[in-house]
């Protein structure tokens, strides 16, 4: 993790986009963690806000694509093949896909709050075949949020951002089941609005 760190140090932005493109379609990237560092190198006035803002959410989008276009033109056998490399496992997919199909787009959105999950809803949306407007919708805004999100998170810490680190996994963990019944709640909301509305 440490060289992870070492590389935004010194390679700034460069190193922020290509890592969360890596981490965000797999590999071993402690994305927030990393944010969360970002953040804190912003304070301290060794990164610029909107340079590392845009760095970050460019990684991200760019990330997602990846994992979409290749559920969407790949398929589930080139995943199940090869997916154990960037710890893609059949059981977690087929998860993250019943999931998907009960929250619908908005699980590309809060995906991107769940460790271990972003990537997967990408790659669901793209064995759904869903259009690249409705993914783009739902998962960019999501990455521009988290971004922002945890940028924001390392830049009021500051020089603690370490101390947040070593717990981010668990506050990240609570913040998602409130994410996730909030957005369960408005989908549910909506489908009874839609039922009781009289039908012409």
């Amino acid at each position: 993790m440490e060289s992870v760190f070492d590389w935004v140090a010194t390679y700034g932005y460069v190193a922020i986009f290509f890592l969360l493109v890596l981490g965000i379609v797999g590999l071993p990237i402690p994305d927030e963690t990393l944010l969360v560092f970002s953040g804190y190198l912003i304070s301290s006035g060794h990164l610029q806000p909107a340079g590392a803002f845009l760095s970050a959410m460019a990684g991200s989008w760019c990330g997602i694509t990846l994992s979409y276009i290749i559920g969407r033109t790949l398929g589930l056998g080139f995943v199940h093949r090869f997916g154990k490399y960037v710890h893609i496992t059949e059981d977690r997919l087929t998860k993250v896909h019943q999931w998907f199909d009960r929250l619908g787009h908005w699980a590309l959105f809060a995906g991107y709050f769940i460790a271990g999950v972003r990537h997967f809803t990408a790659i669901v949306a793209g064995t759904s075949k869903l259009e690249y407007r409705s993914f783009a919708a739902y998962a960019y805004s999501g990455g521009a949020v988290w971004a922002a999100t945890f940028l924001t998170l390392g830049y009021f810490v500051g020089e603690n951002w370490r101390k947040i680190a070593e717990s981010l996994h668990e506050y990240v963990l609570y913040a998602s089941i409130v994410l996730i019944v909030a957005v369960v709640g408005v989908v549910l909301f909506r489908r009874m609005v839609r039922k009781s509305e009289p039908r012409r």
